[in-house]
């Protein structure tokens, strides 16, 4: 890969920002990030859409003027993208002089050669996404996209001559199968295509709109805010400004964009680049909404949660880790304070938080804090090791399908490695038998490992991880590129003595006012004897396959490993773990109970878990064993 130019849509300053702006952002920082880390020259672009009706109307409610509000706005966006730590290259905005005169001479030169024409408009407008409806585009008389009211217009506008390629944007789509991203968002696009093509209106009266930019073939109008904000993409990296830039980062890589705004990306804007002989995008990305429970956020329904507001709660990395780890881009995802807590505490307190602290423990008890040199690798240090590298090529392979929550999941495959690496090895029992050559070893391939986790989570948790490599004793890196298991990176170090990375969050619990005991009469009937105990067989079993069952928010269905045969098991862990977690785990199970039948599949076995308010951990081995060992 010879560049990487990434793009987010440009915000509308109507309103402060909300987690599916912050959302976007991230993903574009990450991407940017970890294309950085492995030296390919990158631009990162984002900004903000300040033209337009909604925002001409937002100024009115404050009785401002609008660049005056827009000034204002402007800078929420801005002061969030520095909280989240966005590395952004350069921030556009549709009232800079520079990107108004690119639009100007784009759409001069369309007027030219005739793609734009005049003509009359009778149909309805969508205030609130600032286009024209006909009548079959209706659903109840409102807006198909977000179900407001429509106004019934008639008026003499300017036009596009969009539908003229429509036949060539259907074939584009077709033979490009990376152009659009997930593939069935493809699908939804060439579902409109096949409809029937209009012409595009692309001016809007002063009469009725005064803000935006003015047409330079007809000073009684100003251009349509999609066809202005479209084209930034273009301006902000060099577009009839900088013909160098512009061909060393020209085609974008990736266009990151939320599924509402699948038309004005997917049709728009490839037949106004096709008009302007332009080349295409490499990937327009479209991904899917962040709910609450099942619902959309929305401003109407008062459920937006603010990223300012979670980011003072747990601090920047751990909402940005929840954020990429918890959506799989392309798929809608919930938010709630417990999805968060349940995520936070399971990956980041007990799992990488517990890895450090017991390294950094054994290492300062023993070893002064010096990370000692491996005398000698053996088979579990080997195992450890290939989970290590596999985590970098795991995580360049979702990068490139655009999957990094998948990705994350590698990386977070090594921690899990490592802790029960920690517990099969014991190196506290070591040092105690005074085993020291066997310690060393153990200490510094844990180091080592922890140290490959931090590289490549530093996109995602940049402070963080920084700060675990300083707590290590080593230079902080994030390149990706310098990443060698085979390299003596972490020995010699001096590791400090700090305190957690990741405090486990505790949720508040309001405690009952006290009552005067009650006598407690125990039923007898409910009490088993040594005997009856012993006929439920309790066996180690080994997780092979997990995926959800269809229709079912809390089932998975499983297939494990229980010594010489294959069993399948329906278990109601799906809230708390994702089928992919979960691959590979030793678990505990009631092997001797009759199959029963859930949502028609059947179930041969129970898992067993244990449940505390609202967090479930699965029962585990502690270290490998053999699959089908009784359970006593």
């Amino acid at each position: 890969m010879d560049k990487f130019y990434v793009t987010t849509p440009i915000y509308y300053v109507n309103d402060k920002p909300h987690i599916g702006h912050a959302y976007t952002t991230v993903l574009a920082d990450v991407l940017a990030r970890f294309h950085r880390s492995l030296d390919i020259p990158t631009f990162f672009l984002t900004g903000t859409d300040e033209h337009g009706q909604k925002v001409e109307k937002a100024a009115k409610l404050r009785n401002e003027d609008p660049q005056k509000h827009c000034d204002e706005t402007v800078e929420r966006f801005k002061e969030l993208w520095v909280k989240l730590g966005i590395t952004n290259d350069y921030f556009i905005r549709t009232t800079n002089s520079d990107h108004k005169k690119v639009v100007q001479e784009v759409l001069q030169e369309l007027y030219d050669r005739g793609e734009i024409y005049k003509g009359d408009f009778t149909g309805h407008y969508c205030v609130g996404c600032e286009k024209f409806l006909t009548e079959k585009d209706l659903v109840d008389g409102k807006c198909p996209d977000c179900n407001r009211e429509v106004t019934q217009i008639v008026e003499s506008n300017y036009f596009f001559k969009m539908s003229k390629y429509q036949d060539w944007l259907i074939d584009y789509i077709e033979t490009h199968p990376n152009f659009i991203q997930p593939s069935f968002r493809a699908n939804e696009t060439l579902g409109f295509l096949r409809k029937g093509l209009k012409d595009l209106c692309i001016s809007r009266h002063k009469s009725r709109l005064s803000w935006g930019i003015e047409l330079p073939f007809d000073k009684d109008y100003v251009c349509y805010v999609w066809f202005d904000a479209l084209i930034n993409y273009i301006s902000g990296v060099g577009y009839k400004k900088d013909a160098e830039m512009f061909a060393k980062y020209w085609p974008a890589s990736k266009h990151l964009i939320g599924k509402d705004i699948l038309t004005t990306h997917t049709v728009y804007w490839p037949t106004m680049l096709k008009a302007m002989n332009v080349e295409m995008p490499e990937t327009i990305f479209a991904h899917g909404w962040w709910l609450t429970g099942r619902e959309k956020m929305s401003k109407s329904l008062g459920n937006v949660i603010n990223p300012m507001d979670m980011i003072e709660k747990c601090g920047v990395d751990a909402f940005r880790y929840f954020l990429l780890a918890e959506m799989s881009p392309g798929n809608d995802a919930s938010f709630t304070e417990e999805t968060f807590t349940a995520r936070y505490n399971s990956d980041l307190a007990n799992d990488l938080g517990n890895f450090f602290s017991r390294i950094q423990k054994m290492t300062l008890r023993s070893f002064d804090g010096i990370i000692p040199e491996a005398v000698a690798v053996g088979e579990d240090e080997a195992e450890l090791i290939e989970v290590t590298r596999n985590g970098r090529t795991l995580m360049e392979k979702a990068l490139a399908e655009m999957k990094l929550d998948a990705g994350i999941n590698a990386v977070m495959d090594i921690v899990r490695a490592g802790n029960r690496y920690l517990e099969k090895t014991a190196p506290w029992t070591l040092a105690k038998k005074g085993e020291i050559d066997k310690l060393k070893t153990v200490l510094y391939t844990s180091c080592n490992a922890i140290y490959h986790v931090s590289v490549l989570l530093s996109a995602v948790m940049p402070e963080k991880m920084a700060e675990l490599q300083k707590n290590l004793g080593v230079a902080v890196c994030d390149k990706i590129s310098t990443l060698d298991v085979d390299k003596n990176v972490v020995a010699n170090s001096k590791m400090a003595d700090c305190g957690g990375l990741f405090p486990r969050i505790v949720e508040e619990k309001v405690e009952a006012k006290a009552e005067k005991p009650k006598e407690v009469e125990v039923n007898v009937a409910s009490l088993v004897t040594i005997d009856e105990f012993f006929k439920t067989q309790l066996k180690t079993a080994k997780i092979l396959q997990a995926e959800k069952v269809e229709g079912a928010d809390k089932l998975l269905k499983l297939q494990i490993q229980v010594g010489e045969e294959t069993r399948q098991l329906v278990a109601g862990i799906a809230l708390y773990y994702k089928p992919e977690e979960i691959i590979g785990k030793n678990i505990v199970i009631v092997a001797n109970l009759v199959p029963a039948k859930i949502r028609g599949i059947e179930s041969q076995g129970m898992l067993l878990a244990a449940k505390i308010g609202k967090e479930l951990k699965l029962i585990t081995t502690d270290g490998e064993i053999a699959s089908g060992a009784s359970v006593g």
